[in-house]
């Protein structure tokens, strides 16, 4: 069966950004687009007509929502294969379920301020923490020209080579997953890796031989991160890979690790245990905190 890239749109901005960029990863992969509206008021669609037009209003909106984006991708990528449907459920549930069909789920997502629609804020948290398959934030505003680096004279360009793209890799718990999806989309963008792992030696300030063991750490962390991408830099050698070892916690390692990126791929790691599913810290800190486009890779 053919997954299809799916972006949830309402007629926010952050939802219009985040179905051009799902329009232009579909392309990528050779798979559809699916557009998919979520509306929880009104009546169910083929229900006879209202006593009270004004229950017709969130069918009327999510309809001209999705004709808007689809005119809009049929005249920038008349290329792509596009569906479009109004799924008549809460914005999160809708969201979950497609997700389950999807190669991957484009939502949009708030930056630190601003309002936006249903894809923006908490639903896109709470979207995020419970999809079973990859997911990818948006910011507003991001455009094709931010996936490539500037062109001779410094300004943006959409012919250019693509911005690497950059991924947590934690040693101690590797997940094949995410660094699938991260090998993959530098392979696909024909983009180099940054592959960023973030140590940490607690306690070790203050003692006589710390900067002793603070490089015997550092030296370590390097060693195992080697290790770790060697079976993927074999099995994608036209991949150019730069393994970068900071010391710190990953939520302030990343932050700046994945300035000029043109992609941010992170691990999303399930926990059967816990009752109420969430993000966790260094994701929810990147979601709020990194411009470019966020992908979070749920694993084991």
């Amino acid at each position: 069966m053919i997954r299809p890239v799916v972006a949830g749109v309402d007629g926010s901005r952050e939802g219009f950004a985040a179905a051009d960029w799902a329009a232009r990863e579909a392309l990528r992969r050779g798979l559809p687009l699916r557009l998919v509206h979520a509306w929880e008021a009104g009546l169910p669609e083929g229900a006879e007509a209202a006593a009270l037009p004004e229950l017709r209003a969130p069918q009327q909106h999510a309809r001209h929502v999705l004709r808007h984006t689809l005119d809009r991708l049929a005249e920038r990528y008349p290329q792509l294969t596009v569906t479009a449907e109004q799924v008549a459920k809460p914005p999160v549930p809708a969201l979950l379920a497609e997700g389950e069909h999807a190669e991957l789920l484009v939502i949009g997502s708030q930056g630190p301020t601003g309002l936006g629609g249903f894809v923006s804020g908490s639903v896109a948290m709470a979207t995020a923490a419970r999809c079973a398959r990859p997911i990818v934030l948006v910011r507003d505003g991001a455009a094709a020209e931010d996936e490539h680096v500037p062109d001779e004279t410094g300004g943006p360009s959409a012919r250019t080579p693509c911005r690497e793209v950059a991924v947590d890799v934690d040693v101690d718990e590797p997940s094949d997953d995410v660094l699938a999806f991260a090998f993959r989309a530098a392979d696909l963008r024909r983009a180099p890796l940054r592959a960023v792992h973030a140590w940490h030696l607690p306690f070790a300030r203050g003692l006589p031989d710390a900067a002793e063991r603070r490089e015997r750490a550092c030296r370590s962390a390097e060693r195992e991160l080697a290790e770790l991408l060697l079976p993927w830099r074999e099995k994608y050698p036209t991949v150019s890979v730069a393994e970068v070892c900071h010391e710190g916690r990953p939520a302030h390692v990343l932050v700046p690790a994945a300035d000029g990126a043109g992609l941010l791929v992170v691990g999303l790691r399930r926990r059967a245990t816990v009752t109420v599913p969430h993000t966790g810290p260094v994701a929810h800190a990147l979601i709020h905190q990194v411009r470019g486009p966020v992908a979070l890779v749920p694993h084991d």
